[in-house]
């Protein structure tokens, strides 16, 4: 009898964690979301079949892309309006704007998700602080220039922001709010991304520039460059693609930290970098065109590059090197980000 008592606690502690676990697995989807910036939709991407899975209507121009943490918002930057829009995580739809300081650009939301910041492109620029719990601006931190990109770093400790203008990198603590130090890159900053240490802590920021088909390192502890890196010249037989200022536009690292990949807008190519050595280890020359953003799977297995010129997104098997379909979306496809929805 004292057996059967024990079996059944056991089945009804079974029983708890399964009541526990399923539902909280089955409200949560990983989802790519893809902003168009010629457009007023904005694509969900279901990265397990590679197929739309829902459109966000009424967006005119938008620009930057996040998701909350808990997957109840995604948070949009609206550059017709100069709000940051917010779209409810189930149904889709807008269910707020909020008026920004100027024109946006690209938006970040802090770990804890009691933040999002929004890069203001219009001058003089800075970053905007949006409160989520409130739906409010509550302040703008001042910045080198105006900001195209504003990033959270991987411990979520501070606020990155880069300006074309300005020709920096411009960090802020994410805690007091208020510009910590910045670096002068000599041209414009444009996309960025970031490794980790074994602690968490930044390690290295990873910085696209205007003109340079490649990407500069900042150790985050010295905030000084310590090298630049050329993407690899074409093969014979291979066109290069107009690009406009920003040859080398859109980078991610794998969660393991073992792999830096580098979109090459000039080349058409995703390039695959070892970390930390930053030895080239891969190329995938994409079906679509324009390469100018990209982001991955939270497992870092796949990648999914917007491209701009033909209005899709190339998905990329980083192990396999090899681009293994396209989807198409809406209208000059511009940034993309990953997030877990409520389903």
């Amino acid at each position: 009898m004292a057996n059967k008592r024990v079996f059944r606690g056991c089945l009804t502690v079974a029983a708890a964690i399964l009541l526990c676990t399923f539902p909280l697995r089955a409200a949560n989807k990983v989802v790519i979301v893809q902003t168009n910036s010629a457009g007023d939709n904005v694509h969900v991407i279901d990265p397990v079949t590679n197929k739309v899975m829902g459109v966000i209507e009424g967006i005119e121009v938008n620009h930057g892309a996040a998701v909350a943490p808990d997957g109840s918002r995604i948070y949009i930057s609206d550059e017709a309006m100069s709000t940051l829009d917010i779209v409810d995580g189930k149904t889709l739809k807008v269910t707020k704007r909020i008026p920004l300081s100027g024109h946006p650009n690209n938006i970040a939301v802090g770990r804890d998700g009691r933040r999002v910041y929004v890069g203001i492109a219009e001058a003089p620029g800075g970053v905007d602080v949006i409160d989520t719990a409130t739906q409010t601006r509550v302040k703008t931190v001042p910045t080198k220039g105006s900001i195209h990109n504003a990033y959270v770093t991987p411990d979520g400790k501070y606020v990155v922001a880069g300006s074309i203008p300005g020709k920096s990198v411009n960090v802020i603590d994410a805690k007091t709010e208020e510009p910590a130090w910045s670096v002068d890159m000599g041209l414009g900053v444009r996309p960025m991304t970031f490794s980790a240490n074994a602690d968490g802590s930044t390690q290295w920021i990873f910085v696209q520039l205007s003109g340079l088909n490649g990407f500069a390192v900042v150790d985050f502890a010295t905030r000084k460059e310590i090298k630049r890196i050329q993407n690899p010249d074409l093969p014979p037989g291979r066109a290069t693609v107009p690009e406009g200022s920003d040859p080398s536009h859109g980078m991610a690292v794998t969660p393991d930290q073992k792999t830096l990949v580098v979109c090459s807008r000039l080349n058409n190519a995703l390039y695959t970098y070892s970390l930390p050595d930053l030895k080239p280890v891969g190329t995938v020359f994409l079906g679509g065109k324009g390469a100018g953003w990209v982001t991955l799977t939270p497992d870092g297995k796949t990648a999914y590059v917007a491209n701009p010129v033909t209005n899709d997104v190339s998905v990329v098997d980083i192990q396999a090197q090899k681009e293994v379909t396209l989807i198409k979306v809406g209208y000059v496809p511009k940034r993309n980000t990953t997030g877990m929805l409520q389903q």
